[in-house]
């Protein structure tokens, strides 16, 4: 996945390469022919946010990953990933995505929050359970 043709365009963000350099990646050097680096708009990063919030990805997405997500959308781009939880927006959100080194998800996954103390099912997500206090947990929804 180093070498790109000549002529082939690499989007991203800025966060991307923020991230690339923070962990010493070389691909930037090997790509830097093929870098466009771009923000994605604000209106369609909501568009996003929201999504992630309905799937109840939101809190296994950073904010680099929903970046590159609503670059795509704008950009009517492929996403290039091996992450499950950019993978399930993807699919939910209608944007095209390609793995690069594992298989993919095989169908749209929605989460549900279960708190670890009483058991209560949140449907917004909540850094603790607002009645008590205890860790919320995600799992798949059976529905």
């Amino acid at each position: 996945m180093q070498d790109l043709p000549p002529d082939t365009e690499v989007h991203t963000t800025p966060s991307v390469i923020g991230e690339m350099e923070k962990y010493e990646d070389k691909r930037t050097e090997y790509w830097e022919h093929a870098l466009k680096i771009s923000h994605p708009g604000a209106d369609t990063l909501k568009r996003v946010k929201d999504a992630a919030e309905k799937t109840r990805d939101l809190s296994r997405l950073s904010q680099t990953d929903m970046e590159i997500l609503a670059l795509a959308l704008d950009l009517g781009a492929t996403v290039l990933t091996d992450d499950y939880s950019i993978q399930n927006l993807a699919k939910y959100m209608g944007i095209e995505y390609k793995t690069v080194r594992l298989k993919g998800i095989r169908k749209l996954v929605k989460w549900k929050l279960r708190c670890t103390g009483c058991g209560r099912i949140w449907d917004r997500e909540y850094k603790e359970c607002p009645v008590c206090g205890s860790p919320l947990k995600t799992s798949r929804s059976r529905k």
